[in-house]
């Protein structure tokens, strides 16, 4: 289950937050009363806020009506937006399933008849199966031959589905070996257990292609983890040393469970050159 977002729990973080945007937009020179009516409260209210906002160590004055967000202000605000884009993936989800959905037909299916639904791979499946066990079920909107894409709506139940942990393998940074350091018979060993494999970091990119390995996802590495564990595919990132703490911060943000396993060969490889 994906957390609320801060900001919507609290309307004083919702309206700094609103505040700390408005004044990253416009830095350095945006006047108070500008804010306000975008706002919906006073000056004297976005005075306030301000005042907190530099205590907290998130704006910085330089003087009458010139502000500027400090780098903790910027990570805060990241994280904030991430919180909403989270649960705003989620929130769309949900109408979705209440709605009308797609999957994937298992067997054929006529307009009307009764589904079943269920995850594989991290894709929703319909059958005409109907189980007596809880699960979810729906109605057939679209006819579909099996393979096809098939509508279904009047959603009941709950597809199980627990999100996945994933696997952070680190390599050694460059200036410590690199790939020429990392244990390549571990990471193929890591490899088959995954369903997907990431890339972060040139190190772990040639690492991979010294074993012949051609990753999943070279950018977009971090949204992508999160996606599949969400959808509980297991999901190994080849991570860079100096990338992981960036990786962990995302994952710790979802609540998703995460491993790392050090990469870095306790022995030098032997030259072959």
């Amino acid at each position: 289950m994906v957390n609320m977002a801060q900001i919507l729990k609290s309307k004083n973080l919702a309206t700094k937050f609103q505040i700390m945007v408005e004044i990253a937009a416009h830095q350095p020179n945006i006047q108070q009363k500008d804010i306000a009516p975008k706002l919906g409260i006073t000056s004297q209210a976005v005075s306030e806020y301000i005042r907190e906002l530099i205590k907290d160590g998130w704006l910085d004055s330089q003087g009458r009506s010139r502000y500027r967000v400090t780098r903790e202000g910027v990570d805060w605000i990241l994280q904030m937006s991430r919180q909403l884009h989270s649960y705003a993936w989620f929130v769309s989800k949900v109408i979705a399933d209440i709605s009308a959905t797609t999957a994937i037909a298992d067997s054929d299916l006529s307009v009307g008849q009764p589904a079943s639904l269920y995850m594989k791979d991290g894709l929703l499946f319909a059958s005409d199966i109907i189980s007596n066990n809880k699960g979810a079920k729906g109605i057939a909107v679209t006819e579909a031959k099996k393979g096809q894409d098939v509508g279904i709506r009047n959603i009941e139940g709950v597809i199980k589905l627990e999100p996945a942990e994933v696997i952070i393998g680190k390599v050694p940074n460059v200036q410590d070996g690199g790939s020429r350091s990392t244990d390549l018979t571990r990471l193929e060993k890591e490899i088959k257990k995954a369903r997907l494999v990431g890339a972060m970091g040139t190190e772990s990119l040639v690492a991979l292609r010294q074993i012949g390995v051609k990753p999943d996802y070279v950018h977009g590495v971090r949204e992508a983890a999160i996606e599949a564990a969400y959808c509980a595919l297991p999901f190994l990132v080849v991570c860079s040393e100096d990338k992981v703490s960036m990786l962990v911060q995302r994952l710790e943000e979802e609540n998703l469970d995460y491993q790392v396993i050090d990469l870095r060969e306790s022995l030098p490889r032997a030259s072959t050159d």
